[in-house]
């Protein structure tokens, strides 16, 4: 399969998963409200930090070893093994201190936290496994799949009354289902390995853990220390702009997840311009939905967070900083890919180092002062910081030429988009802005449609990307 049509299928995949993740969440904030919604983000943070010693690193160093091709078998089952031992103490570790952790909180969540936590692993090392042999479309699909699942279990238990509990157990559920789903159908079985497969995955994961680490640190760090500074409700209105926003990221995530294998291979071969021009093609796709997207979020950011609940509408601001910071993160993230892809994890493990160090500081104090407005800043400097490293340091080992005649086309299309959207906003506000869903939808679509017709108009390089990955056309991607 083709890059390019591997990279979209990845992301309709995804965005199809988002869309069933959208209607259930815009469910749970009308019928539970964002007290719960942010308490369920709590759980889910934690067992994001809980699970650091046992999948921080690994998933990324299995995705390294086996996509070089060499006993593929051993590196999976050396991770299975690593990652079940590390999860059964730090499960031991949650429930010795289940006072503390039920009270940050706000309610019985070490029933929840030690099984997500061992589901979460599973799939991280599955999901390690699916991509190392190049098998990214087969875990985007089984994305759709779990989220659909996921989304009706939640929807169905919340109806009946289980409240947080049914959301916990829907998203369980679909974890276990992928991940037995999963096992069956790659073309690997783990196989006793030896102690060098043990090393040889630390070696790259000494330096990648930090890579996993700043991941975790994007998004759960401010949740995190959101809970500490601000009531549950404030935490809910927070995680849902992120899973808006997050929305948003499908794209660059899949070009990001889909070069990595191809790139850790022409790498191992020693083709370093193969390596140097997929670098390229990501970061001149990746702001192609996040820099709309951000013009988007400013001039309709209110009206979307509508659909929520008009309490949801709070988080408005808050929704354009971190669209804007989601936009830089991503084009930090290409770089760090190329760093892991050419067996460098030291570099990344800088340019990281310096993302966790930023992003912990400027949580702690502007969270502190300024609540949720605080956190999405904390976020957007920090990721700016990083991006200017990785930079630096990409610069000192490629030859690569940022392609910001491209990316300058898309901002164009952009602001073109923005200004139809704001006429457009006027001119049918008095038809339908009182169905905001309706209204929403149709300066959605208009936009889009202005943008990528814009685009394809002024972008040479759009136009033959759009060709290439036509299913019908013979030419390799």
């Amino acid at each position: 399969m083709r890059l390019g049509q591997t990279s979209l299928l990845y992301t309709v995949s995804r965005f199809a998963a988002s869309a069933f993740g959208f209607v259930a969440t815009v469910y749970f904030a009308r019928e539970l409200g964002e007290t719960v919604l942010g308490q369920f983000a709590l759980i889910l943070a934690l067992v994001s930090w809980v699970g650091v010693a046992s999948q921080v690193g690994l998933s990324e160093s299995i995705t390294k070893r086996i996509s070089e091709g060499e006993e593929p078998e051993r590196y999976y089952g050396a991770g299975l093994l690593f990652a079940g031992g590390v999860t059964a103490v730090a499960a031991a570790g949650v429930v010795l201190f289940s006072g503390p952790v039920n009270d940050y909180v706000g309610t019985a969540a070490v029933l929840f936290v030690v099984p997500l936590l061992a589901l979460n692993t599973f799939k991280a090392i599955l999901n390690g496994v699916l991509h190392g042999r190049r098998l990214v479309h087969v875990e985007s699909v089984l994305q759709v799949g779990g989220q659909a699942v996921q989304s009706a279990i939640q929807i169905a238990l919340v109806v009946i009354g289980w409240g947080l509990g049914g959301m916990v157990v829907g998203y369980a559920a679909s974890s276990l289902l992928t991940g037995v789903v999963a096992v069956f159908v790659m073309d690997l079985r783990p196989r006793l390995p030896r102690r060098e497969h043990f090393a040889s995955l630390f070696e790259f994961a000494k330096f990648s853990w930090l890579g996993n680490l700043s991941q975790r640190f994007y998004g759960n760090l401010d949740v995190t220390v959101l809970g500490l500074f601000v009531a549950s409700g404030q935490v809910g209105i927070y995680s849902v702009v992120w899973s808006v926003v997050m929305f948003l990221t499908i794209f660059g995530n899949g070009i990001q997840t889909t070069l990595f294998p191809e790139m850790s291979k022409q790498s191992s071969e020693g083709n370093t311009a193969a390596v140097v021009g997929l670098t390229e093609d990501a970061l001149m796709y990746s702001g192609l939905i996040l820099i709309p997207g951000f013009v988007g979020a400013t001039v309709i950011g209110d009206r979307l967070l509508r659909i929520y609940g008009p309490s949801f509408t709070t988080g408005t601001r808050v929704f354009s900083i971190l669209v804007l910071a989601a936009m830089v993160w991503t084009f930090n993230k290409q770089l760090v890919n190329a760093f892991n892809a050419i067996d460098r994890p030291d570099l990344a493990f800088r340019s990281n180092g310096v993302f966790v160090v930023s992003n912990t500081v400027l949580n702690l104090g502007l969270i502190y002062e300024f609540g949720i407005v605080g956190a999405a800043v904390a976020t957007l400097l920090s990721s700016c910081i990083a991006l200017l490293a990785s930079a630096r340091y990409s610069r000192a080992r490629f030859d690569i030429d940022p392609p910001y005649g491209e990316i300058g086309r898309q901002v164009l299309a952009a602001l073109l988009m923005g200004g139809v959207v704001v006429g457009s906003r006027t001119a049918l506000v008095g038809y339908v802005g009182h169905r905001n869903l309706v209204f929403v939808g149709l300066l959605v679509g208009i936009g889009a449609g202005v943008y990528f017709l814009v685009l394809f108009a002024i972008s040479r390089h759009f136009r033959t990307t759009v060709h290439r990955n036509l299913p019908s056309n013979p030419i390799t991607g």
